[in-house]
């Protein structure tokens, strides 16, 4: 089992402050660390009224330096919108400074906004992309290269190895590229797209990246107390989902994916991908994931008090973390039949 911390660092007006915001994630960074977490999922997003974090590579460099051994994941940069050589530095420097632990995901971005601030055209973002792993890929050899009609030397190179590029989507057709041009893929969480990956690994010759894993609950948060919490966290959870229904109707003229149906405190709570359970529901929720699956904690969406999150954090400690792989491991054994 996978375990996965992220942030997003949303700040809307009715929440914890950006500062208070920021300095919780790197302390969370740090105990999640602590604790044998594997990875901290890094969102990004530009033009938001509620400051998403738009800058991954500043926080992963900066929990870089608060943690020893927690791959550090950006889930996803929005490749387009950058300058491909400056890309290809600071992901080195990250790379460096995390001694090898950056992830780079990277995806194409959909929001007209964003590229109408950054000066780029939404048309050309496919493009875009296969020509930025290509660059990138060249960049980080730390030779001399011609590009587009100029010379490069990106320097320095990343150490100790290159980072290892993700693309992301929502489309069979970004699976299959993602088979040509990445080093992995990073879809939704939509299991139906993970076969037509798979099968392009394999008819290019490339390892079977093997069957898709469970995933849990985008959300989770741990409690004693259920409805009381699903109180305070109601808000939190409404603006995240509201700001994404508000995106895809301004990228794609309607409400697109899990935001296409009206959202309401009720569909929020009948929603699998939300889900406030105890600590032994919480254990129940691993077992039936098993062990080849992916676990989230979410613990500061959309600016949820840190002291909150804290109290949610310490109990998880304390009363699911040192049995949660077991009980993955328990639940994996009996998915197949076989007794120990």
């Amino acid at each position: 089992m996978e375990l996965t911390v992220t942030y997003d660092l949303r700040a809307p007006d009715f929440g914890a402050s950006r500062g208070a915001l920021y300095a919780a994630a790197l302390d969370q960074a740090a105990w999640a660390d602590d604790l044998g977490f594997d990875v901290v999922g890094l969102g990004e997003h530009h033009s938001a009224a509620d400051g998403y974090n738009p800058s991954s590579l500043v926080i992963a460099s900066a929990m870089a330096a608060r943690t020893r051994s927690i791959t550090l994941r950006t889930s996803v940069l929005l490749a387009p919108l950058y300058d491909p050589v400056k890309l290809a530095e600071d992901a080195a420097v990250t790379q460096i400074l995390s001694g090898g632990r950056l992830v780079l995901g990277i995806g194409a971005g959909y929001r007209p906004a964003e590229f109408e601030t950054f000066g780029r055209k939404l048309e050309d973002r496919w493009r875009v992309m296969g020509e930025i792993c290509e660059f990138l890929r060249l960049a980080w050899t730390g030779e001399e290269f011609d590009w587009q009609g100029r010379r490069c030397l990106v320097t320095p190179t990343p150490e100790p190895f290159a980072p290892p590029i993700l693309l992301g989507g929502s489309s069979s057709a970004a699976a299959r590229r993602a088979a040509r041009i990445a080093d992995g893929w990073f879809p939704p969480l939509d299991p139906a797209l993970w076969q037509p990956y798979r099968e392009a690994c394999i008819a290019l010759g490339k390892a079977d990246p093997g069957t898709y894993p469970r995933h849990g609950p985008i959300f989770l948060w741990v409690t004693r107390e259920p409805e009381r919490a699903w109180r305070q966290l109601i808000p939190h959870i409404l603006h995240q989902l509201q700001s994404y229904s508000d995106w895809t109707t301004e990228a794609f003229g309607r409400p697109a994916g899990p935001y296409a149906g009206k959202v309401t405190a009720e569909t929020v709570r009948n929603s699998p991908a939300y889900q406030v359970l105890t600590p032994a529901q919480t254990l129940e929720l691993a077992s039936g994931l098993g062990d080849h699956s992916v676990f989230y904690l979410n613990p500061l969406l959309a600016g949820i008090d840190p002291a909150l999150s804290w109290q949610m954090l310490s109990l998880y400690e304390r009363e699911v973390h040192p049995y949660i792989r077991s009980a993955a491991a328990s639940g994996a054994v009996a998915a197949t039949g076989i007794e120990c």
